[in-house]
């Protein structure tokens, strides 16, 4: 059982007006929280207002920039005042804007950064201390992407942002088990495809592979309540083995020192096919 998921506890999930973020938030209701959404879109967050089940708990909707350290700052004032300590801080806000060469269109690597890797850096400045000082156990989860850990090439900025969090998220786990009164659990949420709204922009019906959001958010709780850090979700196409197989070539690019992105490297096509299904 999850210690925080419960009636009066408060949770707060950036990125919540829609996708993982939303269910996320219907399933902490669902369990009597108060929950916080923050989201830039205000348009997304009225209509979240009126899509989420009324429950014993409270519902707080916050258009906030996640980039804006400023606004998170807010954010955290308005939370703290309204709803008292924070039990669960889900840093979920996140965009894909555009495709990029490394070489192109510094704006859009900038922003990239700093919604998806800056975004989760604020939330965490903002609301670490206060979640310090609780005498009960509370949790951080971190939306990352399997693009941060395999880097395929293409969406380059959003990689690199994803890297990033896998980076920050990490770091934050260990330095926070260095504390002796530590109860903070941190978690890397590692989604699979899911038909989300930036998905569904694109393709009008959810494909057979996909997951729902709501599908994550299910495997999400059962990973936090075992206690891991790595949330990596299958989906409908990708089950856990290929996961590995894809991670394990990647890492291996480097200890037999490859070509960078080996798996899309002509002279590796078949040692790569061979290796997934061996």
């Amino acid at each position: 059982m999850i210690p925080w998921l419960d009636v009066g506890k408060t949770a707060v999930v950036t990125g919540g007006a829609n996708g993982i973020g939303l269910a996320a938030a219907a399933r902490f209701l669902s369990a009597g929280m108060n929950v916080v959404i923050a989201d830039r879109d205000e348009h997304a967050l009225d209509a979240a207002n009126q899509a989420l089940p009324l429950s014993s708990g409270q519902l707080v909707t916050v258009p906030c920039d996640v980039s804006d350290h400023a606004q998170v700052e807010a954010l955290c004032a308005q939370v703290m005042s309204q709803c008292g300590a924070v039990h669960c801080l889900m840093n979920n806000a996140g965009a894909a804007l555009g495709r990029p060469e490394p070489w192109e269109d510094i704006a859009t690597w900038k922003r990239q950064v700093d919604v998806n890797l800056w975004g989760i850096i604020h939330g965490c400045q903002a609301f670490v201390p206060s979640m310090q000082e609780a005498n009960e156990p509370v949790a951080i989860i971190n939306t990352g992407s399997k693009q941060g850990i395999t880097n395929p090439p293409g969406g380059y900025a959003y990689n690199l942002s994803k890297a990033g969090v896998l980076a920050y998220t990490q770091s934050l786990a260990h330095a926070l088990r260095q504390r002796a009164e530590n109860q903070i659990s941190v978690h890397l949420l590692v989604p699979g495809f899911t038909y989300s709204n930036m998905i569904a922009r694109f393709i009008p019906e959810q494909p057979a592979g996909a997951w729902t959001p709501e599908q994550v958010v299910d495997y999400m709780l059962a990973s936090v309540d075992r206690g891991e850090f790595y949330i990596l979700c299958p989906d409908n196409d990708t089950p856990r083995a290929l996961d590995n197989a894809r991670m394990q070539w990647n890492a291996d690019d480097i200890i037999k020192n490859r070509p960078a992105l080996s798996r899309w490297h002509p002279e590796y096509v078949a040692e790569y096919e061979a290796f997934v299904k061996s």
